[in-house]
């Protein structure tokens, strides 16, 4: 199996919420691999550090203003994209955010800023590049989820059902437009420490609990999603579409804590 699987030369990627966080590394490896980018953000002044970066990798970088919230916003960045490198190769939708609460506490508007920015949003998002990759009948859509899109966790009402959603809409994306040749697959992580959750990683009580769910006993790390997401993006998944990649260390598997023991048979 040669490199050529893995190999993005040429190709130009869309990456939404790339300011900071994941965003960034999803780009990042993308760009290692050969791609050039289109990187997105409510404010473009927040993007101008992470495009020197790119830059001095010798790739392409082209800053985009976008709030994934407003369907003009949405509809001028698929525009400019285009108007860009003329053909846009893949699409990692990655711009989200998140309101943790208890559920009793969850106001209308927590719901609508959380299932309007990581559902609606990643969807017509979507939409937009597809309208893009179907001309030319190739494309690749990496929708971001969670591990919330298969686990329920307290606190995260919203966020579990907008990630459950997003989960749920790249099946119906990929049967939509697997006949143009594009693959639509969600790349999930698990516990990453980010900006939406770094105060979880204060408390040390609340990562012990954490590790001792998970297999792998750690959190992940951003550069454990590079693999994943240059995977998805490239030839080597060409026959791969509608699937959800948990990246998440097995804590999707249930594991118990290490000190609670089964009962005997």
């Amino acid at each position: 199996m040669g490199n050529e699987l893995f190999d993005l030369t040429g190709q130009v990627a869309v990456v939404t919420g790339a300011s900071r966080g994941l965003g960034q590394h999803f780009g990042r490896a993308l760009a290692k691999a050969g791609a050039d980018l289109i990187v997105t953000s409510r404010k473009i002044a927040d993007l101008e550090p992470f495009v020197a970066e790119i830059e001095a990798l010798g790739r392409k970088a082209i800053p985009l203003e976008l709030d994934v919230r407003d369907q003009g916003s949405i509809e001028r960045m698929g525009a400019a994209a285009e108007a860009a490198f003329g053909q846009i190769h893949i699409l990692v939708n990655n711009a989200g955010c998140n309101v943790r609460k208890p559920a009793l506490d969850v106001t209308w508007e927590d719901w609508n800023l959380v299932l309007d920015t990581n559902l609606r949003g990643s969807f017509f998002v979507a939409q937009q590049i597809a309208r893009r990759m179907v001309p030319k009948e190739y494309g690749r859509i990496i929708n971001i989820g969670s591990v919330t899109s298969v686990f329920g966790y307290v606190g995260l009402a919203p966020y579990g059902a907008s990630r459950g959603g997003v989960r749920q809409m790249t099946m119906s994306l990929a049967d939509d437009w697997g006949k143009y040749g594009i693959t639509v697959n969600c790349l999930a992580p698990g516990w990453f420490k980010t900006e939406q959750n770094k105060v979880l990683y204060e408390s040390k009580e609340w990562v012990d609990y954490l590790i001792d769910r998970i297999p792998l006993k750690r959190p992940g790390q951003a550069h454990d999603l590079d693999g994943a997401v240059v995977f998805l993006a490239s030839e080597s998944s060409r026959y791969i579409t509608g699937q959800t990649l948990l990246v998440d260390g097995g804590i999707s598997t249930g594991a118990m804590r290490a000190t609670v023991q089964p009962p005997k048979a």
